[in-house]
């Protein structure tokens, strides 16, 4: 073996000072995952979540049993500089998480998002007639793109259905998946690096030259499935597998792929392998249903709105997909509306602290 073939083996193999930004169901999965496989894993949490970490630790309930760590927790970045940050929270929270997160970014840290849907970074090294432009529905000021430079960024596309059952208790009954990939398409030794790190930890990890591609083979799947769960508020087994249903989401499909295959992307699962996969994956609450559930905010910007852009970059009419994210979006402001009355007001002292 050469010597840079053994410092690379070294590399792969070596222990990586990672930092969870954000704390649920995919970040509760990640620290847990990561943190068992021998990484310094650290926590930036926040509400419930963060005293419940600091107490109890972190439990995931998955496919390989229960696992149970205790990562350190905090609101601040607090944890020096990092080898790996993975940004797990929604899209929407993005503007506020990554300008927290910029004191743990060195000159060599990997910053790899993991949320839904078209990511600003998308046209960053992208190559084709849009290279270097935005994705206004996602960052409409700019404040993602100034954050942290893109040069730090890995994408990643995560097949991962996980639950917060509690503050810091998290489960998932499907196998977990990760697909890796640099913006410019090259295999990188960073890229191999955090692919081992993933491995390590038990959750299967593939490094591609084209993570555009699988961007949209998730893309499809959320914005066929998320914005139709919000108005109908149906399982991914109901979506996929009731006539009534299952037709939307194949008109959704149909108009997604042509937009995929105009931004020249490669989708290899055909529509019908697409319907039964997720059928397979039973009676999962798709996220954007949890949050309606729970009165959040809806990530539709990301999931919706940016593929509809995206459409009009090509003049692409998506008729369905259009009013089925409008009818979602009306759902979840009412939903929101209705969570916010239902709240008490606190006395002025109580505001005050």
């Amino acid at each position: 073996m050469s010597d840079d073939s053994l410092s690379l083996s070294r590399s792969l193999s070596s222990p990586l000072r990672i930092c969870i930004a954000g704390a649920g169901a995919i970040g509760g999965t990640l620290a847990v995952r990561l943190a068992a496989a021998g990484h310094h894993v650290s926590v930036l949490a926040r509400g419930q979540t963060l005293p419940a970490i600091r107490e109890h630790g972190l439990t995931l309930h998955d496919l390989q049993g229960t696992t149970h760590v205790r990562p350190a927790a905090d609101h601040r970045p607090s944890f020096g500089v990092q080898d790996v940050i993975f940004l797990c929270a929604k899209s929407q929270d993005m503007a506020g998480l990554l300008p927290q997160v910029a004191p743990l970014v060195g000159e060599d840290t990997v910053v790899i998002p993991t949320n839904n849907g078209v990511p600003w970074w998308y046209f960053h090294r992208e190559g084709g007639r849009f290279d270097g432009q935005t994705v206004s529905a996602v960052d409409p000021e700019g404040v993602l793109a100034g954050a942290v430079p893109l040069a730090h960024i890995i994408g990643s596309v995560l097949f991962i259905t996980a639950e917060v059952e509690s503050p810091g208790v998290i489960r998932s009954v499907n196998p977990h998946l990760m697909v890796l990939g640099e913006p410019s398409g090259e295999i990188s030794e960073r890229l191999l690096r955090v692919r081992a790190a993933v491995e390590s930890a038990g959750i299967e990890a593939r490094a591609t030259d084209r993570i555009r591609d699988k961007l949209w083979t998730k893309i499809i799947a959320n914005i066929s499935t998320n914005p139709l769960s919000v108005i109908t508020q149906g399982t991914l087994q109901q979506l996929y597998g009731l006539p009534e249903l299952r037709e939307v989401v194949s008109q959704i499909m149909r108009e997604t792929l042509l937009v995929a295959s105009s931004h020249g992307a490669r989708v290899d699962i055909d529509p019908l392998t697409f319907l039964q996969l997720g059928e397979a994956m039973g009676a999962f609450r798709t996220s954007m249903l949890q949050d309606l559930e729970r009165g959040r905010p809806l990530e539709l910007a990301a999931i919706g709105d940016a593929v509809l852009e995206m459409a009009e970059r090509y003049a692409i009419a998506m008729p369905i997909t259009r009013a089925i994210v409008s009818l979602a979006r009306f759902r979840g402001e009412a939903a929101q509306q209705h969570s916010a009355q239902q709240t008490p007001a606190l006395p002025p002292a109580a505001k005050a602290a």
